[in-house]
Parts: C-alpha cells; sequence; structure tokens
C-alpha cells in the first residue's frame, strides 16, 4: 500500500455521505456527527424507512433493494449528479458460508455484498465503510473477506490491512458490541486508519493504560424515570414527565444538555422534557419475582435474560428476527433495578443513540431498529478517520433542523410500503399463534395523542 500525506486541512462545504443498508439510521447518525452530510439512505424495509425519514427529514430515503440500484440512479434520485461522493459506508446481510470448495461471494445469499462492491464503484466513491459482524473474521469464514479485498482491489479500490474488529466499548458506548470494520479508498486516495479506542470499557477486562473509564449501565439509565410509573405507557410510548433525574455526564449527553452533545451534526428542534420509546411490557407477577431474585449481572435461569450489573456494561443487543423469518423478538436485559426488561429507550441509552432519536412505536420494531444499528459513537469515531483522510476541517452547524412528521413513528408495514410505494414484505408475525399485534385504532390514538401534547 502506498503511503501519502493528507492535504492540508481547509475548511470546505461538508462532505457528502451516502448509507446503503441504512436501516434506522446508525450509521447515518454516526457520520452526519463527524461532518458529514448524508445526502441518501437506501434501505428495503418501509419500516425503517419510516424512521430513518423521521430523524434525518432532509436525507433522501431510497426504499429499495440495493440490487434495483446503480450509482447513477442513486445520483439522480439524491439530486447529486455531478458531486463527488466522498464516503459509501453499510453493513451488507453475508449468509453464505457452508458452499465448501465454491467462492464465498459467488453464493446468490452473498448477492448484496457485490453489489456493495458494485455500487462504490460506479459512484466512483472516495472511501468506503464496510460493518459487519465479527464471525467473518474466523474459521472458513475468512475466505470470503480474502475475496472480498481482491474484489476491490481489481475495482480501483484498496483496503486498509489488517482489518480489524472494534468494540462499541471502547469508544464511549456502555456496551460490548463487536463489529468488523473495513476501510477502503481509490487508488488516488490514502486509505483511512483505524480510530484510536477513547476509553475502558466500564467492566474493567480490558485495561488500555491511561485510558478513562467509559460510561456504566447506571450511567447511561439512572436518570430516566421508571417507565412502569406512568399508565399511558400500557397505550402508548412517550409521555411528558418531570421525573428525569440527575444525569451523569453519558446521559447529560444524550439529553443534549451539554455544548458538545450535537458534534458536528445538525441540532434538532425536539421536546426534551418527553420520555419516548418507552411502551411497558407486561410481566407476569411470577416472571417479575425471578427478575428481582437474579442477581445483578447473571443470568435468570428460565427466561435465559441477563440482568444489568449497575457498574458494569449492557452484552450485545440483538435485533430478533425479521417478519419474513417469523418476527421473533431478540431478549431484551433485566433493568438492574427494576424486575422488568429494559424498555426501547432503554436499550437506545445503551447503544449510545441520544433522546432525541425517535423509534417506531411498537417494541418488536422499535427493539429491531436497535438491534440492527452500529452505535452511533463507534459510526462518529469510523467516520472522524475519514474526515481526516480526506484531508477537510469542518466547523460545528447552528442550524436547527426541524424532524419529520411524527406519523413516521406509528406506521403499521403496510401504511409505510404504501407511503413509499413500495410492495408490502411478506412476513409471518401476522400469522404466528398468539402473536400480538397492535391494532391500527390503537396506534391511531397514541399518534393523536402524541400531536395533542405536542402542540
Amino acid at each position: 500500500m502506498t503511503n501519502r500525506v493528507a492535504p492540508k486541512k481547509k475548511t470546505i462545504t461538508r462532505p457528502v455521505g451516502i448509507d446503503l443498508f441504512a436501516g434506522a439510521g446508525g450509521m447515518s447518525l454516526g457520520f452526519e456527527q463527524a461532518g458529514f452530510d448524508v445526502a441518501a439512505a437506501v434501505e428495503i424495509d418501509p419500516i425503517h424507512c419510516a424512521i430513518h425519514k423521521r430523524n434525518f427529514p432532509n436525507c433522501i430515503v431510497i426504499p429499495s433493494s440495493v440490487a434495483d440500484l446503480t450509482g447513477d440512479g442513486i445520483r439522480r434520485i439524491a439530486g447529486l449528479e455531478g458531486r463527488e461522493i466522498d464516503c459509501v459506508f453499510g453493513g451488507p446481510p453475508c449468509q453464505g458460508f457452508s458452499m465448501i470448495g465454491q467462492r464465498v461471494l459467488d453464493d446468490p445469499r452473498n448477492s448484496c455484498v457485490m453489489d456493495f462492491v458494485r455500487l462504490v464503484t460506479e459512484l466512483d466513491a472516495k472511501t468506503f465503510v464496510f460493518e459487519n459482524v465479527k464471525g467473518l473474521t474466523v474459521g472458513k469464514q475468512r475466505a470470503f473477506l480474502d475475496e472480498l479485498v481482491e474484489a476491490f482491489k481489481v475495482r480501483g479500490y484498496q483496503v486498509r490491512m489488517p482489518w480489524r474488529v472494534l468494540d462499541a466499548a471502547s469508544y464511549g458506548v456502555p456496551q460490548h458490541r463487536e463489529r468488523l470494520i473495513l476501510f477502503g479508498a481509490r487508488k488516488d486516495i490514502e486509505v483511512p486508519d483505524y480510530p484510536l479506542a477513547i476509553t475502558n470499557p466500564a467492566d474493567g477486562k480490558r485495561n488500555i493504560r491511561g485510558l478513562p473509564f467509559g460510561p456504566t449501565c447506571e450511567d447511561a439509565l439512572g436518570d430516566l424515570p421508571n417507565a412502569e410509573c406512568f399508565e399511558t405507557l400500557k397505550k402508548s410510548d412517550a409521555v411528558r414527565t418531570n421525573a428525569f433525574k440527575k444525569p451523569s455526564d453519558y446521559a447529560a449527553e444524550m439529553r443534549c444538555m451539554t455544548e458538545g452533545s450535537w458534534h458536528l451534526g445538525y441540532v434538532r428542534d425536539w421536546h426534551a422534557h418527553f420520555l419516548t420509546s418507552s411502551a411497558r411490557t407486561v410481566h407476569t407477577v411470577i416472571s417479575k419475582r425471578r427478575f428481582a431474585i437474579t442477581k445483578q449481572g447473571e443470568v435468570e435461569p428460565i427466561s435465559r435474560f441477563l440482568k444489568l450489573s449497575p457498574t458494569g456494561l449492557s452484552n450485545t443487543l440483538r435485533a430478533g428476527t425479521d417478519g419474513a423469518r417469523g418476527a421473533f423478538t431478540s431478549p431484551r436485559p433485566i433493568h438492574y433495578k427494576y424486575a422488568r426488561c429494559i424498555t426501547v429507550r432503554e436499550m437506545a441509552r445503551l447503544h449510545g443513540f441520544p433522546d432525541w432519536f425517535r423509534f417506531h412505536a411498537t417494541k418488536w420494531h422499535g427493539a429491531r431498529q436497535i438491534g440492527n444499528a452500529v452505535p452511533p459513537p463507534l459510526a462518529r469515531a469510523i467516520a472522524a478517520k475519514v474526515v481526516q483522510t480526506l484531508g477537510v476541517s469542518i466547523k460545528a452547524v447552528k442550524v436547527m433542523q426541524k424532524l419529520g412528521d411524527a406519523k413516521f413513528l406509528y406506521m403499521e408495514m403496510s401504511e409505510a410500503a404504501e407511503h413509499f410505494g413500495v410492495a408490502k414484505p411478506s412476513s409471518k408475525r401476522d400469522r404466528k399463534s398468539g402473536a400480538k399485534k397492535r391494532k391500527q385504532s390503537e396506534i391511531e390514538a397514541a399518534h393523536k395523542r402524541w400531536k395533542v401534547v405536542n402542540g
């Protein structure tokens, strides 16, 4: 790899990024906070599209499979004709690792990966960031990475080697979450290097000399009111309250109370006196008794749920399965103080999402959106290295940005699909025995309550 010196920094227009496989927008937020304008977000799930549009109203959401798009098509839809694309980033699903003796990238189940490579090339992006599961780096799966690096090289892109797995807990997130990160760049541009850790994980298992310990579960959740104190949250996901407690430094940033809370991102016009994304979960008396007697930091033996430790980190928050695979909810940890599973907002706090960022009103969709997301602080650290390579110095923006329509938070799948003009994805959720489906009337009522209290 040829070493190049990044050009002297100067203040220019914010670099342009495109988020492929965007989900609700964890990487979009991190890149924005690092100084990017995320001009387009490609996402196939209409519910995720709706939530992304709510949180990033000025970003063009493209509700499509990457297989159906071209680089020129993305440019045209997003109004980027003639503009340079500074970074394409995303985490395509990777599944085909069982075909021994064949090229892994040739597996049809991995077609999204090759579409990622193709779109980076067609957009002539200066850099790219490919993120995925840690499992790709071990055993037979490593052949996948070798093929992927070669595929980029053939198309004129260098990849930072050796690749690395980054733990979000080393970047100020109160959760262990390890992700493979690949940096790449055109041959005329230096490849970004990996960001250095900024915190020791709060559980003390990885002692990096000279770094402060990161936030704990109590730092993340201790100021939040207990959702079980509000009857409203049995039928809604938001309530107005003055019951917030004194925040830790981490919680103060999540509540956007500190000067640097917005980093280099756009300030949102939001209502800080609401507890949002906090619909209650109804547990049986027996379950709550089991949760209560489980020791902090240990697994409850019947449900197999981890009970958080106030002085430690959360385990990796997972998404569960999507609608096509049965719509099973991934286990949420037990709160360290209350005999219940944590809420979607509490998941968001443990993931590094600020309180202005909203998720779908239903617990299943909301938890899935968080579990699928890259923690924004990790994405911000990654994006900052791209900015450094691009040789630009970006000033904080002072323009306040209004959030998108609150209706996006309450859309059912069919409603979201109709809004974005796409077909409703197939789902087993409505056919599952005992599945709890929120009635449209309840969603509409929750939306009306939100609009009344929100003015």
